[in-house]
């Protein structure tokens, strides 16, 4: 049930300066066919808002031309984290983003310049118990 059985609207708000007029439209979209047309031919500021809001709720905008993720990490396969149906921790469990961090592929994330190859380096421990001031003894 998303949103106590009420469908995903698109809403288009609008104010006319000359005019002094606002103009609202509401689109509401089933859940089994979360689509609508691309307003981006008539508003080429909609680029980045229809791109938001198909990478957070899962709508797709048909004809608009660069329609991919713009804030989750492309790769994320995990769903649409603003609909209500998303759960609050996420689709997997801790140790899953535990070993996926692990595992990215550090050249993909990183510049060469800023990746520094080497024996791993560990903070000093600092004093053992019954030390004063981080001194050992």
């Amino acid at each position: 049930d998303y949103g106590r059985g009420r469908p995903v609207e698109v809403v288009y708000q609008m104010y006319s300066t000359t005019h002094g007029r606002a103009l609202r439209i509401r689109c509401p979209l089933p859940l089994d066919a979360l689509e609508i047309d691309s307003v981006y031919d008539l508003w080429k500021s909609a680029n980045w808002l229809e791109r938001e809001v198909y990478d957070l709720f899962g709508v797709t905008f048909r004809g608009h031309p660069d329609l991919r993720r713009i804030l989750m990490p492309s790769d994320y396969a995990e769903g649409h984290p603003l609909r209500k149906d998303f759960p609050l921790r996420g689709r997997f469990s801790r140790a899953e983003q535990t070993r996926r961090a692990l595992n990215q592929d550090v050249e993909r994330y990183y510049l060469a310049e800023d990746i520094v190859y080497g024996e791993p380096q560990y903070a000093p421990e600092v004093g053992t118990k019954g030390s004063q001031d981080g001194e050992e003894g």
